[in-house]
């Protein structure tokens, strides 16, 4: 692809598998204030799919937990980095999800060189996600 050509595409979505989707579902909505946006069983398929986002997917970006029937737990690999949420206040945001038992990878604080505040956290399967302070 060219320098300066465009796709006129849009990044849709990420999908990560979940060994619960109940328990990701909640995590994401109740404790990271996304909402559950649409959910499809597909029996014959043997699998579940919930999109959860902080808007609708005609103008945001999603995440689509997968459950597949019988997998609880995935193995993380090396590629997989983390996911990124902006909140308006790092330190306060991780208190709150500390004391609902949410594991913090990396206390608040300064990006390393830098002066952008972040921390990590790791949702119920073990995937980190980087939170960064934004006003």
């Amino acid at each position: 692809m060219s320098s300066g050509t465009t796709t006129g595409g849009r990044f849709l979505h990420t999908m990560i598998r979940v060994g619960d989707l109940d328990r990701s579902v909640a995590f994401y909505t109740r404790l990271l204030g996304m909402k559950e946006l649409r959910r499809r069983d597909v029996p014959e398929g043997k699998y579940t799919l919930a999109f959860v986002g902080y808007g609708d997917e005609a103008s945001n970006t999603v995440l689509e937990l997968t459950y597949n029937y019988g997998v609880g737990k995935y193995e993380m690999g090396t590629a997989f980095g983390h996911l990124a949420i902006g909140v308006p206040d790092v330190k306060a945001t991780c208190e709150r999800l500390r004391a609902e038992g949410v594991k913090i990878t990396r206390e608040p604080g300064p990006v390393k060189f830098g002066t952008t505040v972040i921390a990590f956290i790791e949702d119920p399967d073990g995937y980190k996600i980087e939170l960064i302070e934004r006003a």
